[in-house]
């Protein structure tokens, strides 16, 4: 009897082990990343490319949900949710409602400071964009790094911009933050806030007549269907900022952290290429549609907008506007 007895336990012991095994074993992450861009966003360009590249890493075993045309609300919904830890990830425009929790970001609605991409990058991958991150993880988030929307180009559906008068008393859809009034101000526009998950209907209702956006953008969310006058101005780059929960981040390990860092700049890699040969595709596209495209005066831009680094003096220190500037 006592050996039917120990026979009987052993059996149960081992039973309840073998249930317990796939629960230790299963230890996969999943990151829920959330963007308000379409399928064919910046932003889901390299969000699918860091799906890719860290579902393929055998060192780990995270997985990603990628939620798109703000299926989870509006970048500022989806900032509050990463701070408060019910998103992992997140992908937004530095200068839009992040710039309202971070203010520092307001340096990206700054208008001229980068010459070009070359600049860009070398600011961004180098000293200064470390040091903006540094302030994202003062507000209850981790920045992990930055991806590309792009520079930023007005269109209308009232006139041909030229120069800055051109723009006078056009009504401006403008992001959330407040550089934006600023530099629309001082070419004589009206400027409007409006999310960018409501941009399209906006500008299709009439209750702006103009907005200003990257050639991507302006084709991803097929604005074109709604303007007429697309103007090159360049007058502001912006970059997508990559934001993780804290609780998320501290939960990884040193491999997983260093397998996300991988493949975030993988992602930053590969998106910048394609974004590369897609303006010089949209420029010719745009073309067919019978859009208007013109290259305006860019100084005379510039020269009209050199207060806006002044105004906004209190949210972005100059020393960090200068670090920016000298990064060519």
């Amino acid at each position: 009897m006592k050996k039917l007895s120990l026979l009987l336990f052993l059996l149960v012991f081992i039973s309840a082990c073998s249930n317990e095994a796939p629960e230790e074993n299963s230890s996969e992450k999943v990151i829920k990343l959330a963007h308000t861009g379409s399928e064919t966003h910046q932003y889901h360009i390299a969000s699918e490319k860091f799906k890719e590249v860290l579902e393929a890493d055998d060192s780990v075993d995270l997985s990603v949900e990628i939620h798109s045309n703000s299926a989870l609300g509006s970048e500022g919904d989806a900032i509050e949710q990463v701070i408060n830890g019910s998103l992992e990830m997140t992908t937004v425009a530095a200068d839009s409602n992040l710039a309202n929790t971070v203010p520092e970001m307001n340096l990206f609605g700054i208008p001229f400071i980068f010459e070009d991409k070359e600049h860009v990058y070398k600011a961004l991958d180098g000293e200064p964009g470390k040091k903006m991150l540094e302030y994202v993880d003062q507000k209850g988030m981790k920045g992990l790094g930055y991806w590309e929307v792009g520079f930023r180009h007005l269109s209308n559906n009232e006139r041909e911009i030229v120069k800055p008068e051109d723009a006078e008393n056009l009504s401006v859809r403008i992001q959330p933050a407040s550089v934006w009034a600023m530099y629309f101000k001082a070419i004589g526009a009206n400027p409007i806030p409006v999310d960018f998950n409501e941009l399209y209907s906006a500008l299709d209702q009439g209750v702006v007549d103009g907005q200003e956006n990257p050639l991507p953008t302006v084709n991803s969310m097929k604005l074109y269907e709604v303007q007429q006058y697309i103007s090159l101005t360049s007058h502001t780059y912006t970059p997508a900022v990559i934001l993780m929960s804290d609780d998320f981040y501290s939960s990884l390990s040193e491999e997983e952290v260093t397998a996300v860092n991988k493949a975030i700049e993988e992602a930053r890699d590969y998106q910048r290429d394609e974004l590369s040969v897609q303006e010089d595709e949209i420029l010719t596209m745009l073309d067919e549609e019978g859009i208007t495209v013109t290259e305006p005066d860019r100084k005379a831009f510039e020269e009209a907008t050199l207060s806006v680094r002044d105004e906004i003096s209190d949210k972005v220190p100059k020393e960090i506007i200068q670090s920016f500037v000298d990064a060519q």
